[in-house]
């Protein structure tokens, strides 16, 4: 993985602290490594931990800093793969859909679905749902690769399918997927 630049969308689910992981052997197989934040996923991670473990700026705001700067399009177009973890239920409507309501549902419009990799995480009741499937079936349509969800304990105490892959297989999968696709030409200047 070393230099293929990776953004990390992390959304509203108690998964998230698992990304911590994730995003450290990335780091740590010398991956340039860009995190962006829902307002949600915040509230179970902050965003200074994932600041610490990539030594970059964590992207939580679609109008923070220069507000003539398009940055989800550059930070989208820029990298050679994105991957959402978690991937929540809200998120999944909003992309099945095409909503682009926050920093990270807008970058994963600007963002080639080919290159797209999802990490599911919900309760089993959320994700067997008839229209969190349906959504998942569209967005799997457009193009997005998934890993996951697995089965096993949850959060919400029971145990069922829904739970996030865990670090070792969302890396497998980030390896395999970057092997497939070229690294993006001169991409190197998304990054801050």
């Amino acid at each position: 993985m070393n230099g293929r630049q990776i953004l990390v969308c992390v959304c509203g689910g108690i998964a998230a602290y698992k990304v911590c992981d994730v995003v450290s052997k990335l780091v740590q197989a010398r991956a340039a490594v860009i995190v962006a934040m829902t307002k949600e996923a915040q509230q179970f991670v902050g965003a200074t931990t994932f600041q610490a473990l990539t030594n970059r700026p964590v992207h939580t705001d679609l109008w923070a800093n220069d507000q003539h700067d398009v940055q989800h399009i550059k930070l989208a177009q820029g990298a050679d793969l994105v991957v959402v973890a978690p991937c929540t239920a809200n998120m999944l409507g909003k992309m099945a859909n095409g909503i682009a309501d926050d920093l990270v549902s807008t970058l994963l419009m600007a963002a080639e679905p080919k290159r797209v990799l999802a990490a599911p995480a919900m309760n089993e009741q959320m994700w067997q749902h008839p229209a969190t499937q349906r959504n998942a079936n569209q967005v799997f349509d457009d193009g997005v690769q998934f890993v996951g969800p697995g089965a096993g304990w949850q959060a919400c105490r029971t145990v069922g399918v829904g739970r996030m892959s865990e670090s070792a297989e969302i890396l497998a999968a980030i390896e395999n997927k970057l092997a497939t696709m070229p690294a993006r030409e001169g991409a190197m200047s998304w990054l801050p």
